[in-house]
């Protein structure tokens, strides 16, 4: 079965590491959840090697657990913690 497109919206120090605020992504056959996407994105981009254990994601704007499905169209933002004062 092959997989999906996803747009992929990167903020703060993801965003900072990455270079892009955004991507669209033709996701590989088994990319299918949240999980599956961050293990993807860390071997696509290195730099975030690591970096993604404590992000948060959202899909289609509802914070996601990392089970949940992802489906062609969806968009998806990486959310890493923010420190405030």
């Amino acid at each position: 079965m092959p997989g999906v497109n996803v747009r992929l919206l990167y903020f703060a120090a993801v965003r900072d590491a990455l270079g892009i605020d955004a991507e669209e992504l033709d996701l590989p056959a088994g990319v299918d959840t949240v999980a599956a996407l961050s293990s993807h994105l860390e071997r696509l981009h290195p730099t975030l090697s690591g970096k993604l254990a404590a992000v948060r994601f959202a899909v289609n704007e509802e914070f996601a657990a990392a089970s949940a499905a992802l489906h062609a169209g969806d968009t998806v933002a990486v959310i890493p913690p923010v420190a405030g004062g």
